[in-house]
Parts: C-alpha cells; sequence; structure tokens
C-alpha cells in the first residue's frame, strides 16, 4: 500500500513538476514575443470615455466613446474577444468620426452572464441599449466582427423599426447569417473542448495557446504580431464564454434581417483563409443581402483587423462616406 502511495505521489509531483515548467516556459515565450513587437502604440493602451449602461436584464454594459463628428460609429467585436479588436481601426479613425466600442456582455469589461442569457437575441437587445444611451442624437454606422456581426443582423431583424431609423450603413466582417456548424472545422474542434471539464479547458487554453490560436484564428502568413496579440486577448476570456455562448452557433439563422440590410450601404469583408467562419459565408451574405458589396482579403483567417487592418479600415471607411 505505501509503495502505491509513494508512486502516487511521484507521479503527482512529475505532473505538478511538468506544469511548473510549461508555464515559465509559456511566460518566457510571450515576454520574448512581447519585446520583439516594439509597439508603437501599445495593444490594449487606447481608451476612451467609459460608460457603464445597464442592460434590460440588468447586466452592466461596458462601452467607451472616441469624441469626433457625426455620424457615430458604433463597434461590436466577436467571440472571445473584447474592444482591444479595433485597436487599429480606431487609431486611424480617431478625430474623422465619432466612435463608441462596446464590450459584449461576458466580455471584457461587461458584466457576467450565463447560459440563459447569452443569446444573440439578448446582444441585439444589448446593442438597442447602447444606442439609446450613447447615440440617442446621431444616425449610426455599425461595424461588426463575428459575433458581434450576427448581433448587427439579429438587431435588423429583431428591431427593425429602429434599425430603420438609427442606422446608415453596416459593416460586416469575417461573420456568418447561417448554418455555420457545417462548414466550420474550427468550432468541430471548440465543441471537442467543450466536453473538458472547466478547470481541464482553463489549462488546455493556457498551454501553448499561441500556436492553437496561430493555426485557427489567422490565415497561413499572419505576422507574428498579429498572432500574438490576438493570443493575447482572446486568452483575456474566461472559459465559461465559450460554453454559455457555443449555442448561438448551433442552429444559426440571420435572414429575417436581411431586408432591413439591404437598406442601407453594407459591406461583407471576409478572409479567404478564415477557418472559423469560412470565406464562403462571406460570399453567401453578400450575394443574399441585395446591394452588399463583398471585400475580399485574400490568405486573411478570422482575425483581419490584425492581419490587415489597412482593408479593414478602408471598408469602414467606404461605408462612413455613404453615411456622411
Amino acid at each position: 500500500m505505501r509503495k502505491h502511495v509513494t508512486r502516487a505521489a511521484a507521479t503527482a509531483g512529475a505532473f505538478a513538476a511538468a506544469g511548473v515548467a510549461a508555464t515559465v516556459f509559456k511566460n518566457l515565450s510571450a515576454q520574448r514575443r512581447l519585446e520583439r513587437r516594439g509597439d508603437e502604440t501599445p495593444f490594449g493602451s487606447v481608451h476612451g470615455e467609459s460608460h457603464y449602461l445597464a442592460a434590460h436584464d440588468d447586466v452592466p454594459l461596458h462601452a467607451e466613446v472616441d469624441a469626433g463628428p457625426e455620424p457615430t460609429i458604433v463597434f461590436l467585436h466577436g467571440w472571445m474577444c473584447d474592444l482591444d479588436t479595433w485597436h487599429y481601426q480606431r487609431l486611424a479613425l480617431r478625430g474623422r468620426a465619432r466612435m463608441v466600442f462596446c464590450d459584449l456582455r461576458s466580455h471584457g469589461r461587461s458584466g457576467v452572464t450565463s447560459a440563459s442569457n447569452s443569446s444573440l437575441d439578448d446582444l441585439a437587445d444589448d446593442l438597442l441599449t447602447v444606442l439609446e444611451s450613447l447615440a440617442a442624437d446621431s444616425r449610426v454606422v455599425l461595424v461588426g466582427h463575428s459575433m458581434g456581426g450576427m448581433a448587427i443582423m439579429r438587431f435588423a431583424g429583431r428591431h427593425r423599426d429602429a434599425f430603420e431609423e438609427r442606422v446608415a450603413g453596416v459593416v460586416l466582417i469575417g461573420t456568418s447569417g447561417g448554418k455555420l456548424m457545417r462548414k466550420s472545422p474550427a468550432l468541430r474542434y471548440i465543441a471537442a473542448l467543450m466536453r473538458a471539464t472547466t478547470p481541464v479547458l482553463d489549462w488546455g487554453r493556457e498551454f501553448n495557446s499561441f500556436s492553437v490560436i496561430k493555426r485557427w484564428a489567422l490565415g497561413p502568413h499572419a505576422s507574428e504580431i498579429a498572432a500574438d496579440i490576438s493570443n493575447e486577448m482572446i486568452l483575456r476570456a474566461p472559459s465559461r464564454v465559450i460554453v454559455n455562448f457555443y449555442a448561438n452557433f448551433l442552429d444559426l439563422d440571420l435572414g429575417e434581417g436581411f431586408e432591413a440590410l439591404a437598406r442601407v450601404p453594407t459591406v461583407v469583408v471576409g478572409g479567404t483563409k478564415d477557418v472559423l467562419t469560412p470565406f464562403s459565408h462571406s460570399r453567401w451574405l453578400a450575394r443574399h443581402i441585395e446591394g452588399a458589396e463583398l471585400v475580399t482579403i485574400e490568405d486573411a483567417g478570422h482575425m483581419m483587423m490584425f492581419e490587415d487592418p489597412a482593408t479593414v479600415t478602408e471598408a469602414i471607411e467606404t461605408v462612413l462616406k455613404e453615411a456622411s
């Protein structure tokens, strides 16, 4: 018996030592990448006037406002991200438009939700709250990436009167209007991760996360900087965000909002190497939203805002010019 206990203790010690060694290696690698980045404006350092709003179910929603001329651009990030998604676009457009950056519920500095109040309907209602609170007197251009784009499409269908009254243009980036689970290998990979218990999932996300995110979230030729800041941002999101929002993608169907979207200038931006929301979905959206323009970013993955920030900014500028 004593022998078995000794072996178990030795095994546990070996695992603990391996875990400590892996953590040290990961931290050293991250520090080296940070030093190599040499950011002129460090990622995560750009902020505006901070606001907290009460959602329909009293979840506190965090947003930041950058002053500028109207119309107002409202930015919605994607799943497992936060408002730093728009780091480069924010710098490029500062002073040229009034901008509102939102942390989706349970993301960034917004309040925590459960699976029962993490739906696209909740996100659409949150967008209405943001517009009523921070852009009440302004026409708006809505910019959404991934799940943020889905929230905009849901908003267009769920709150059509508000959409038609307030929205002057839309930019949808790396997103989908339906049938996403059929063609997204990355989502199937995430589904496998979710079968783990939360502590194991937390450990798995931390272990060699840079390589995993570079493989699934970016194109094959993305810079190390783009991969590194994607990794830094995505690791901030707690694992409950993966679990609570995943159901939104199972039976996705956002066609109800397409008629409203067709009434305003709409640009769809897609990366040809996106494995989370494959480029075929961007093509499909541009084809089914009447009058929409498709912007193709060759070899880009899901994090286009970091991989090719200039092209994403140009797409926003195109709609902004038409809306002004």
